[in-house]
C-alpha cells in the first residue's frame, strides 16, 4: 500500500511539471519538475524514516516537492529571463540540471592579445547584470580560456586578465562581490579544435557559470 502511494505521488509531480515545447507541440520534462520529482521522492523517504507510516509519508514527499520545485524553479526563471536579454548577442547560453553556463566569444568580448572589453559588448553585460541582480541566490564563477598559441604563462595569465575584467565590470554594475569568483585556465579546455583559424576563435572566449548558493 505504502509503495503504491509513493508510485502515486511521482505520476502527479511529473504530470503536473509537464509543459508542451512551443515550437514542437510536444510534451516535455522540464527542469522544475526534475527537482519536484527529486524531492518528492527524498521527502517521501524521509517521511517513511521518521514515521512510519503513510501520513508521515505524504507529508514528507510534500514538503520534498515544493523545496524540490522551488530550486527548478527559480533556475527555470532565471534561464527564462537570460535568453530574453541575450538573443542575437552571440552569447550562448546552456542549461546542465541547476547551473547555467554563458559562453562570451573573445572575439566579441576583447580585442586580440588585450584584456579591456570592448565598447559595444558593454551593453551585453549589463544585460547579464541586471538578470544577475534580480536572481541574487546564485553564485557566479567566471573563467577565462584562450587558444593554444603562444607561451601557456602567457596565455594563463591574459586569461585570468580577461576574467578579472568582466567581474570588474559585473560589479560596476552593482553585482556582489562575494558572490564572484575568477579563474584563467588558458588553453587547458579548448571547445573547438586549434588547427583551424575558426577553432582557435571560438576556443578564445570568457565563460560565467551560474550556480546555486551552498549555504
Amino acid at each position: 500500500m505504502k509503495k503504491k502511494i509513493i508510485l502515486l505521488l511521482c505520476v502527479i509531480a511529473i504530470a503536473g511539471c509537464q509543459s508542451v515545447d512551443p515550437y514542437t507541440s510536444e510534451k516535455q520534462f522540464n527542469q522544475t519538475s526534475k527537482y519536484a520529482l527529486g524531492g518528492v521522492l527524498a521527502g517521501a523517504v524521509a517521511g517513511q524514516i521518521a514515521g512510519k507510516d503513510t501520513e508521515a509519508t505524504l507529508t514528507g514527499a510534500a514538503l520534498g516537492g515544493l523545496t524540490g520545485a522551488g530550486v527548478g524553479y527559480y533556475f527555470d526563471r532565471q534561464e527564462a529571463a537570460l535568453r530574453a536579454e541575450l538573443q542575437r548577442t552571440g552569447v550562448s547560453i546552456k542549461r546542465t540540471d541547476n547551473k547555467l553556463e554563458l559562453v562570451m566569444p573573445g572575439n566579441l568580448t576583447f580585442s586580440t592579445s588585450s584584456a579591456d572589453i570592448n565598447s559595444d559588448f558593454y551593453e551585453v553585460l549589463d544585460s547579464v547584470a541586471k538578470v544577475m541582480n534580480q536572481y541574487n541566490k546564485t553564485n557566479i564563477f567566471i573563467s577565462g580560456h584562450t587558444d593554444n598559441t603562444g607561451k601557456d604563462s602567457y596565455n594563463m595569465t591574459l586569461s585570468k586578465h580577461r576574467a578579472d575584467s568582466v567581474a570588474k565590470y559585473l560589479q560596476s554594475r552593482m553585482v556582489a562581490t562575494e558572490r564572484i569568483t575568477t579563474e584563467g585556465l588558458g588553453s587547458k579546455y579548448p571547445i573547438d579544435s586549434n588547427s583551424t583559424l575558426q577553432g582557435r576563435e571560438k576556443n578564445r572566449r570568457v565563460e560565467i557559470e551560474i550556480i546555486a548558493k551552498t549555504n
